[in-house]
């Protein structure tokens, strides 16, 4: 069964995915182009930002591991738990899980915006935002934050065991089945995303991600709930 799906099956599931988060997709580009516009053009978000970028750059690598996990761990599982629909969906065992993978992710975040900005410079030039969406979406995202994404959300679906990982990875076809499909669809969303995330300051852009990340999770977990309750009716 899994040698039947083809590369051509992999690009229309992936496809499915991204036309699936179009509507939220351009709501979560709207909302982080809101605030980078703000950043240059509104005084007040000006002179609160580079407050906040101040301190950004005094607490550097803890802020980041601290505030993804929060926002990408935390927020968003309290969320689903405080939903009599989705309450039993993870465990505190499963949560934890889910805040350590978000933890390791901050740091692997700070890295990578930091090792761009070393790479490319630090500027907002047109070349230089252009290199680091390459690099970011051509390497980092299929190579790294994709595969990383799914393994750890495979783990927590299960229990936080290993061996059905593994299992999974084993099983033929398992790139064209279970992470093509993955990078084609976040291409839609996160091309355009990152791409106003890198015309903000180095230190802003960890928190500017982490914004639109927790956004776009609570968004796709409530339109999720709608269509739950939708079928139940």
């Amino acid at each position: 069964m899994s040698d039947s799906f083809t590369f051509r099956d992999a690009c229309q599931t992936g496809l499915r995915g991204a036309r699936a988060n179009l509507v939220p997709g351009l709501v979560l580009q709207a909302f982080a182009l809101a605030l980078v516009l703000g950043y240059y053009f509104a005084p007040g978000v000006a002179e609160a930002l580079k407050e906040f970028e101040a301190f950004r750059f005094r607490v550097g690598i803890p802020y980041s591991v601290i505030s993804t996990a929060v926002f990408g761990g935390l927020i968003p599982w309290l969320y689903i738990k405080a939903h009599p629909a989705t309450r039993n969906r993870y465990n505190v065992k499963q949560g934890a899980g889910l805040l350590a993978f978000w933890a390791y992710k901050g740091l692997e975040l700070h890295v990578l915006y930091t090792g761009l900005a070393v790479l490319f410079g630090h500027d907002n030039s047109f070349a230089t935002i252009a290199k680091k969406v390459v690099f970011d979406q051509t390497l980092y995202g299929p190579l790294l934050a994709a595969p990383g994404m799914w393994l750890a959300y495979k783990w927590v679906e299960g229990q936080l065991a290993v061996a059905p990982v593994i299992e999974s990875i084993r099983q033929p076809g398992w790139f064209l089945r279970e992470l093509l499909p993955v990078i084609i669809a976040n291409l839609g969303v996160w091309l355009p995303t990152v791409t106003i995330v890198y015309t903000l300051p180095t230190v802003l852009q960890l928190p500017l991600e982490n914004l639109v990340l927790c956004f776009f999770t609570l968004m796709l977990a409530h339109m999720s709930l709608a269509e739950n309750a939708a079928e139940e009716s």
